[in-house]
């Protein structure tokens, strides 16, 4: 979009938006400061405006002037901001801004709201008009308002862009290769959305993208603006839902970056202490400032509009609602609390504009701690998240896992207490890029015994995760059992699916993806308790959990199985709802996933011997170390509605 303005129109609207912006009410920041095409008084150039309220002077040096002096900017009154309109300016040419900070000195600094970068190691910010696209997945945007996200299968693929693949030189998959690659994959996979660990410019791989730049830009390292929106779409036209990683608690201290960016704490806390990110090497955000406010919710906004993301996975949220939450020093409240309530109202500010625009959008929370009412709305007193990572979860499943299972019965607890807050938020349940590097190991490698037991687990664990109450994601790699654990600078262990293993466990995974898809008991009801009938969570001497899933339809439910000992259970009884005949919808252990059992079990009729508290039963075999599913064939006394 190029703006067509006189001077007196141009500064009128531009004092008018810079004074939303300085009350923290410009949540489109990006259109008003930064570079942008522009027509002034009849000739086409482009603007540039940055905020630097105490710099002393401000010029824009670049490929189109001297880079030594550049072209002075004119500073709009009160407002902190500096602009400058140059028909010089092309696409494509390099810039920075000169900043002559409050004590004199002078600092290159790149734009926080450009929209391109050089590639690393270079850094200069790239004269950038934003894109308009014509954009052709309708049918996925109108779909996504028709159906309740809380009643949705959710079950996310987790993706380091750049070491998901690489070249056989190591050099980095494009975007446009990667598309043509790993969205038929994630389809074929049978997973419902791809998540992008952050995607904006950073300069450091070692920090996974978390320590950002350029806010407002697709890494240089990645692709362009307009490649990653064509992904978008394209994943879209598949029936791909797209996340991404976003960080709006602290940001990269490079001197070239926002740190101090006039010379004072502009975009970083006033105190030293809370600037400091002492944990990640970073700088924090100050979340009580309203210029702060208007450049963060405005970044959130610019990737769910500009590239019609399908939500935000808001890292590191738990930085943000503590004062004591780093490893440095900290002042509590006057009452002696340790809230940060600065950063708990500027969430609930970030997720109530976001939801008033775009309410089927999903804000995701990765909190760590036991903080109440995260995914509840802010107007009951919460966050305003509508989804919250079960973290728990995930760490007691995974202790529990890579403990000898002979050990199991005296810590049985670890894999039964999630059900007892499994609906105080509503929770993903995730398998993180978190949990297989710095010497965690992969998933697979976690498992306890030999290879044949290792992938035996893995499947138990998988198959219990989906049907746990909850929405799912894992990581790329934990879909195939990778035995290394991911390392940023290669790629996936692709060459580990010539193992028999590996394959078949591979379509394991593609196979419970699917089931996950297609039985509305998995996911219709996750964040209510009758969701769920637990019947029996008590036998620790087998380690057996099992338990009934639902949906809304009394037909819709299923029987769940877990035995988490390597030692078959014969003539196992486990009790059902209703009188009839019921089948084997999986088993873990059949020779096709990397198991033992070459036939099922066949149809299963029930017996008028209570269990569980039901009615009727089932007496079955239960195989060592598997997940069992059980559905209804043909079923009497079902309720029609």
């Amino acid at each position: 979009m190029v703006k067509q303005v006189n001077q007196e129109t141009s500064r009128e609207q531009l004092e008018e938006e810079l004074y939303l912006f300085n009350t923290g009410q410009l949540f489109d920041s990006y259109l008003t400061l930064g570079c942008a095409a522009e027509i002034f008084e009849g000739v086409a150039g482009f603007r540039f405006t940055v905020w630097a309220p105490h710099a002393k002077s401000v010029s824009v040096v670049a490929d189109f002037c001297n880079w030594d002096t550049g072209l002075a900017m004119e500073k709009i009154d009160e407002t902190g901001a500096w602009t400058l309109f140059s028909d010089a300016a092309k696409e494509g040419h390099c810039y920075k801004y000169r900043i002559e900070q409050a004590n004199g000195e002078m600092k290159l600094k790149i734009d926080p709201y450009a929209h391109e970068f050089e590639v690393r190691p270079k850094d200069a910010s790239i004269v950038k008009s934003l894109p308009q696209k014509k954009w052709k997945d309708h049918l996925w945007m109108a779909s996504k308002k028709r159906h309740t996200l809380t009643k949705r299968p959710i079950n996310i693929y987790e993706v380091h862009l750049s070491s998901w693949k690489c070249h056989a030189d190591g050099s980095w998959y494009s975007i446009p290769e990667l598309q043509q690659e790993l969205i038929p994959y994630v389809k074929e996979m049978g997973y419902t959305h791809i998540e992008f660990m952050p995607l904006m410019e950073h300069p450091l791989d070692a920090s996974w993208g978390y320590q950002l730049t350029g806010y407002y830009a697709v890494s240089s390292k990645f692709g362009t603006i307009e490649e990653f929106q064509d992904f978008v779409e394209a994943a879209h036209q598949a029936h791909i839902g797209v996340i991404m990683d976003w960080v709006p608690g602290h940001f990269n201290r490079n001197d070239y970056g926002m740190a101090y960016f006039d010379g004072t704490p502009q975009f970083e806390y006033n105190d030293s202490n809370k600037a400091q990110n002492f944990r990640w090497g970073t700088m924090n955000f100050d979340l009580g400032k309203a210029q702060v406010h208007s450049f963060l919710i405005s970044n959130a906004l610019f990737w769910l509009e500009q590239f019609h993301l399908d939500g935000l996975r808001v890292d590191a949220v738990s930085s943000m609602l503590y004062l004591d939450y780093d490893e440095g020093p900290w002042i509590p409240n006057e009452d002696g609390s340790n809230h940060n309530r600065e950063g708990v109202h500027f969430i609930q500010k970030m997720n109530t504009t976001i939801f008033k625009r775009h309410p089927d959008v999903l804000m995701i929370a990765e909190e760590s701690t036991a903080w109440s009412k995260v995914t509840c709305p802010v107007d009951q007193g919460g966050l305003g998240f509508n989804y919250k990572w079960n973290m728990g979860w995930m760490n007691d499943t995974l202790k529990f896992f890579e403990m000898d299972p002979l050990l199991r019965k005296h810590h049985f607890n670890l894999i039964t207490f999630s059900f007892m807050y499994a609906f105080n938020e509503k929770f993903i349940l995730p398998f993180s890029h978190d949990e297989v590097v710095h010497g965690k190991k992969s998933l697979m490698h976690k498992m306890h015994g030999d290879r044949y037991n290792q992938f035996a687990g893995l499947r138990t664990m998988e198959a219990y995760k989906m049907a746990h109450p909850g929405k799912k994601l894992d990581f790329m790699g934990n879909e195939f059992g990778q035995f290394l654990e991911w390392r940023v600078h290669s790629e996936l262990e692709w060459s580990s699916l010539e193992d028999e293993m590996n394959h078949q466990y591979q379509q394991f995974s593609q196979r419970l993806n699917e089931l996950y898809k297609k039985e509305r008991a998995l996911w219709e009801i996750d964040h209510d308790p009758s969701g769920i009938e637990i019947l029996d969570a008590d036998n620790a001497e087998e380690s057996i959990l099992t338990f009934i899933r639902k949906g809304k339809k009394p037909r819709d439910f299923l029987i769940v199985l877990c035995n988490f000992l390597p030692v078959e259970r014969q003539q196992y009884k486990v009790g059902v709802p209703y009188e009839g005949l019921y089948e084997e919808l999986l088993n873990t252990e059949m020779v096709e996933f990397g198991g033992v059992w070459t036939t099922g079990q066949g149809v299963l009729k029930t017996s008028a011997d209570s269990q569980n508290r039901q009615p009727y039963s089932l007496e079955l075999i239960l195989p060592a170390m598997s997940v069992v599913i059980l559905r209804p064939k043909r079923v009497m006394g079902v309720p029609k509605s």
